[in-house]
């Protein structure tokens, strides 16, 4: 694992400590790798919801599209173990 030192000013520093007691963290280099977890996968699910847009027209979203839906999660579900 790569080693990567942060200057914070102190303030910053204080919100990362209470962060790491607060929510059970073991060190402040859980915290900041969790929220930089969390901000890769931000960053994926907005290029995928860019590329969605800019895929073409999409189908309805009405009634007979969330029944399908249902539809298909139910019957994947019975045919999975």
């Amino acid at each position: 694992m790569a080693t990567m030192n942060v200057s914070l000013p102190d303030a910053l520093k204080q919100f990362v400590e209470e962060q790491v007691s607060e929510h059970g963290y073991g060190t402040s280099s859980e915290f900041v790798r969790n929220l930089i977890r969390h901000e890769h996968a931000r960053t994926q699910l907005r290029a995928l919801v860019v590329e969605g847009m800019t895929s073409g027209p999409g189908s309805d979203l009405d009634d007979a599209y969330f029944h399908q839906l249902r539809e298909r999660i139910n019957n994947h579900s019975v045919d999975t173990p």
